[in-house]
């Protein structure tokens, strides 16, 4: 028999008392709402916010989904690198699909509200998405330092069979990581006032609103962050150490700019992902500026998915040959 008192829930089974601390947060989830503040309110301002926004967020899908279209249907792409790039620009898709229709939605609605589980659900995909991000360029490292390295083993070590692997690992984690970190941050108490300064549910804003908010709590996201942030960028680090290395004990200086070549447009990515995620992480929360955050939030969100593309295929003569052939392949088929 279900228990109902205060008194009674204490008097339950633990089988009891998990089913009605289920039942009390399904209630809370449809309940309790989020809204968010960060939105312009003058129509104007929203309509250029809407069209910029909606403009930037076309050129990002495009983008993306033509350099995963270029790599699966050229055959002379199907290698390790490229795989790696393809899976990249497909998390980035998804990635952004996760905040911005919402976003977009919005900005023209006049309640920009959110439930409770809405909330937990976007940041968890968020988060997770970000860290896969995180983790596969990690592996994009490991990738270069096997090709440069060993570049004779490299055909045996990098099969796409390890690839596709590597690839599905960062997915796993990186959702596994986030789950983790969402679960803790909403199994906390919030407070009355439930205004998140910020476009969607990001752990830092969410973060602000809970009332248990001690050095432990803080510290608890700081490890979660940690594990997603700073060991792959450890990883990237020393697969780099390594393949510097090797590169300047290369006695021919073409053989020196083809590898350095192939490895400056993976090291620019790096530098933009984790130079804002380690800023919006990977700090106390006593130096959380909204104003710095949203404006933060809008490079990451859409910037860098937008930069990663042209940074690849500016760089890339494979790419940019394929990514041709594809485009004149349509236009053709469509004429014909």
């Amino acid at each position: 028999m279900c228990c109902q008192s205060d008194f009674s829930f204490c008097l339950c089974s633990s089988p009891q008392r998990k089913a009605i601390s289920s039942m009390t947060w399904q209630n809370h989830s449809v309940l309790i709402e989020f809204v968010f503040l960060a939105y312009p309110f003058h129509p104007e301002l929203r309509i250029l916010v809407f069209l910029g926004i909606s403009l930037i967020y076309a050129l990002v899908i495009t983008g993306n989904v033509l350099i995963v279209l270029a790599i699966q249907r050229e055959t002379c792409l199907h290698i390790p690198m490229y795989c790696f790039l393809g899976s990249l620009s497909g998390v980035e898709v998804c990635y952004t699909a996760v905040v911005v229709p919402h976003m977009l939605a919005n900005t023209l609605k006049t309640q920009k509200t959110i439930t409770l589980l809405g909330c937990a659900t976007q940041m968890a995909f968020f988060i997770g998405l970000g860290g896969a991000d995180c983790f596969l360029l990690a592996a994009m490292a490991y990738d270069r330092y096997v090709a440069i390295c060993y570049p004779l083993q490299y055909p045996l070590i990098m099969t796409l069979t390890l690839c596709v692997r590597l690839v599905v690992a960062s997915v796993v984690i990186g959702l596994f990581l986030s789950v983790q970190l969402v679960a803790f941050m909403f199994s906390l108490p919030f407070c009355q006032a439930r205004g998140i300064k910020h476009f969607f549910c990001d752990a830092p804003p969410v973060m602000q609103l809970v009332c248990a908010n001690s050095h432990f709590h803080e510290h608890s996201v700081l490890v979660a962050a940690t594990l997603a942030i700073a060991v792959p960028f450890f990883l990237i680090a020393t697969s780099y150490a390594f393949t510097v290395s090797a590169v300047l004990r290369t006695h021919s200086a073409a053989g020196r700019s083809r590898a350095f070549s192939t490895c400056s447009s993976h090291l620019t990515v790096v530098l933009l992902q984790y130079g804002c995620c380690a800023f919006m992480y990977l700090r106390p929360s006593s130096n959380y500026s909204p104003k710095k955050d949203q404006l933060l939030s809008l490079v990451y969100t859409l910037g860098t998915p937008l930069l990663n593309p042209l940074i690849y295929t500016l760089r890339n003569n494979e790419v940019k040959g394929a990514l041709g052939r594809v485009l004149t392949r349509n236009y053709f088929s469509k004429n014909s």
